[in-house]
């Protein structure tokens, strides 16, 4: 005897995805900030992130109590558009925000950014280590 059982498709995914599917249908989907790497050289903590469609003057980076803040406005001229039905969206909106958490090893005094070929690239060096100091004791 054969016995039927009720097939769900979404069982067989895993949950990573369809959380992420999820997420996307409701618009909470990566899309929404741009694409980002961080990684550490010898002497620099770098920020990698893509921003293609923005201009240089259209982006911010601010650092406090670091965290590293970056900032995106895109500044388009109003013209009459036709109302769009989309099947999926996943070109950067006209703002986006990125928070990096800086360790503390991170002089965020001494930022460097630089932007080319809608990359932005920021550099944050590391401290110097800090030494002891000998304290002379007087009489």
């Amino acid at each position: 005897m054969t016995t039927l059982t009720r097939w769900m498709p979404l069982a067989e995914l895993p949950i990573e995805r369809r959380m992420r599917r999820m997420l996307d249908d409701i618009g909470f989907g990566p899309f929404m900030v741009p694409a980002a790497d961080f990684y550490e050289t010898g002497d620099d903590f770098v920020i990698e992130l893509e921003a293609p469609g923005f201009d240089e003057k259209e982006l911010g980076i601010e650092v406090s109590d670091h965290t590293l803040t970056i900032e995106g406005t895109r500044k388009t001229e109003t013209t009459e558009e036709p109302e769009k039905t989309f099947r999926f969206h996943e070109r950067l909106e006209k703002t986006f925000e990125r928070q990096f958490y800086l360790p503390p090893e991170a002089d965020t005094e001494h930022v460097t950014a630089k932007f080319a070929k809608g990359v932005l690239e920021v550099h944050v060096p590391r401290a110097p280590e800090a030494k002891p100091l000998k304290v002379p004791i007087g009489t």
